[in-house]
């Protein structure tokens, strides 16, 4: 009986009810069938035959030629076990194919049930591609497409969404393949009806989301044409017993931990001592020294005084209000430490110390993180180095402090990757609100963070470096609110695949591939770093650049080889280097010499003095259909880098007082000179790097990226 939606879900329930009493994982060929119609998945017309007189006659009806298939709920690879013919033209064929069929099932299984042989019409022409879905241990049901064939097992050239999708949706998966164009008509052949292709996608979309122990399924191939897109094979495979996602919080739940957290009234610190070295006594000496304005008290039964604050033997012991506990005690310490916290109401438990998951000890961690649930308690780590927080002065880690206050949020789940982010920012001065470690990821993780930095009126970009997601829709969710409003970059590590982790499925075996993430975290609107430097350049940068109000690019220069590699930076960073008009282009003539050159890149040549520069950005900056400017310099004695920056730095602040913000960036050629011209260009808001060409450009196409997921341009 079909819904409002159209589609029968009683039929569905009926047929996975069956497989479930029959505790098989598959499903048959004329089961397959019955979900496809009860979702409206175009499928050939087809029919189960059980002798080869019926085969016959049923291709005969359905109109010759026509395929065989076997048909058993043992046997999923059917071309594997010789139980598949194509193409069978006459009732001989189709008798002598069935008897084949049949005898090559029993060969390959002699156990195998041999429900009998589907006999379908045959069906072609158009273009063969994929549509599948799988269940991604990080994202849940993920919907895949591609091209069909040995295509998408060569090339692997495919897209991912997260179901369900919508027709828009799977609109703009079909065009994320790099193939795309071979589906709008290519040396006169017929264009796809992409509307009904998609159509297809949201329906099997809806299918995976409705029924979730449809843990896989794979519609390959489906042959596409201007006539619309036909499922010629379909195969399902179910987990009645799938893993659980891990707990969810409320966004309410969460901000109000959260901002405890970062905003404690008290911190306590468990461990806390005296003897240089120990991790308690850093933690106390930054937390002290960073300039923390709250109580800290610290817990060490062995001490009357801590780096002179009065001691208290357990945290049971200390005044009351206690937001934040970090615990710089051995691993085995930990549980019982931590069932005295929660009965003190903290927050937030920072654990600071190894020894759990990492080195094997999953029962410990999971006792940890048992004993915060009970008490309400979120868990920070374990095997984290600490947090920072600048607006509260808040040093709480064993690591340096740091306090040159920002708008960037940083965090890392590697305590490796923590010290590069601190030491970059130390040499860099880059301005933070926050560096946070999250470790092991036992409760905290990246979508509570940014959950908390989204609405962080301190924060206005986040970068994040991590190795995987606990739970990806969890954090595409958040990731949704918050790009709206503030860029968020990622760096994932593992970009290479491990391999699959269904190899004998195509949906499973392609989404065991980094692709997954690449996809959806584009499609949550998430600017990815390909390295750690672009990580942290990303985070200084983008919080510097005005977001541009459109698509045009254009570059000045005093050297015509920055030029080109500008420009060639553009193309590789899905850029637009603006056609520019008549008029426009005889202005900056004005203000050029005559073996320069105009058009984009506009070369004013190398020998130019200052004045040439400043004429040509300004005309640049006030010109409003120009939406971004890329400088190159060169350096010269004519216009030394310093000049060149003091310059560039007058005309940009001159053009912001008046109303015009743009994003600028520059890149800069020179002796060791450009090295302070391009420091003295970042801190006036013109992201400038010496040395390279791609750099500059890069960071302007991830702010552009940003831009664009955000609904800005």
């Amino acid at each position: 009986m079909a819904t409002e939606s159209g589609y029968d879900r009683e039929a569905v329930r009926a047929v996975l009810d069956r497989a479930r009493s029959e505790g098989r994982s598959a499903l048959t060929a004329p089961e397959g069938k019955a979900l496809a119609e009860a979702y409206g998945i175009p499928i050939p017309g087809e029919a189960l035959a059980t002798s080869a007189d019926e085969a016959v006659s049923l291709a005969v009806e359905l109109g010759l030629p026509v395929v065989a298939k076997i048909v058993s709920p043992e046997i999923l690879h059917k071309t594997d076990a010789g139980g598949v013919e194509v193409g069978l033209s006459s009732a001989e064929e189709v008798k002598a194919a069935y008897q084949r069929i049949v005898d090559n099932a029993r060969a390959y299984d002699p156990k195998a049930t041999i429900e009998g042989v589907q006999v379908q019409q045959m069906v072609g022409g158009g273009q063969e591609v994929l549509i599948g879905a799988t269940t991604d241990p990080t994202f849940g049901k993920v919907v895949v497409f591609g091209l069909g064939g040995v295509l998408v097992e060569v090339l692997k050239d495919v897209s991912f969404r997260l179901a369900p999708v919508s027709a828009e949706e799977a609109r703009a998966q079909i065009g994320d393949i790099k193939a795309a164009e071979v589906l709008t008509g290519v040396r006169g052949s017929e264009p796809v009806d992409t509307d009904r292709l998609a159509d297809v996608i949201t329906r099997l979309s809806d299918l995976v989301t409705d029924f979730p122990e449809i843990s896989e399924a794979d519609l390959n191939p489906v042959f596409a044409s201007g006539s619309g897109s036909v499922a010629a094979d379909l195969r399902f495979v179910l987990d009645f017993d799938p893993a659980q996602p891990p707990k969810r919080f409320t966004t309410e739940e969460i901000l109000a931990s959260m901002n405890r957290i970062f905003k404690p009234r008290s911190i306590a610190v468990i461990g806390a001592s005296n003897e240089q070295g120990k991790i308690g006594n850093s933690v106390m000496r930054n937390i002290v020294d960073g300039g923390y304005a709250g109580q800290v008290y610290p817990i060490n039964p062995k001490a009357d005084e801590v780096y002179g604050r009065t001691s208290y033997s357990t945290i049971a012991d200390a005044p009351d209000g206690i937001d934040v506990a970090i615990f710089t005690i051995p691993a085995k310490f930990v549980p019982a430490a931590l069932e005295e916290a929660g009965r003190r109401g903290v927050a937030g438990a920072i654990l600071i110390p190894s020894g759990f998951a990492e080195t094997g000890e999953q029962d410990l961690q999971d006792e940890v993180l048992a004993i915060a649930r009970r008490h309400g308690v979120r868990l920070l780590g374990p095997n984290i180095y600490g947090y920072y927080y600048t607006p509260e002065h808040l040093s709480a880690t064993f690591c340096t402090p740091y306090d040159v206050a920002g708008g960037t949020a940083l965090t890392s789940q590697s305590g490796g990757i923590g010290m590069a982010i601190l030491g970059y920012s130390r040499s860099t001065s880059t301005g933070v609100s926050a560096i946070v470690g999250v470790g092991n990821k036992a409760d905290i993780d990246e979508d509570d963070l940014l959950t908390f930095f989204g609405q962080d009126d301190n924060t206005n970009a986040i970068a994040m470096h991590l190795e995987d997601l606990k739970d990806g829709r969890a954090f595409v969710q958040a990731a949704r609110e918050v790009v709206p409003r503030k860029p968020v970059v990622v760096l994932k590590a593992g970009r290479t695949s491990a391999g699959a982790r269904a190899a004998g499925s195509h949906t499973g075996a392609l989404a065991g591939d980094d692709k997954v993430y690449d996809d959806i975290l584009r499609q949550a609107g998430v600017v990815r770093a390909p390295g750690l430097n672009e990580l942290l350049e990303y985070g200084r940068a983008l919080p510097v650049l005005p977001t541009p109000a459109g698509e045009n690019v254009v570059i000045i220069t005093g050297a015509g080889g920055s030029g080109v590699l500008l420009s060639d930076a553009v193309v590789d960073n899905g850029l637009s280097l603006m056609e520019i008009p008549p008029d426009l282009d005889e202005s900056f003539r004005a203000f050029i010499p005559p073996f320069g050159a105009a058009g984009n890149p506009v070369d004013i040549t190398g020998g130019e003095p200052p004045s040439t520069y400043e004429k040509t950005i300004r005309l640049g900056l006030e010109d409003p259909r120009v939406h971004a400017l890329i400088l190159g310099y060169w350096h010269t004695i004519v216009t030394p880098p310093m000049v060149f920056a003091e310059l560039v730095a007058d005309v940009v602040g001159q053009a912001r007082a008046a109303g015009i913000d743009k994003p600028v960036v520059a890149s800069l050629s020179g002796d060791t000179e450009v090295e302070a011209a391009s420091a003295h260009l970042f801190k006036h808001g013109v992201v400038a790097y010496p040395y390279t060409t791609e750099k500059p450009v890069q960071v302007l196409g991830a702010k552009y990226r940003w831009a664009r997921s955000a609904g800005l341009l």
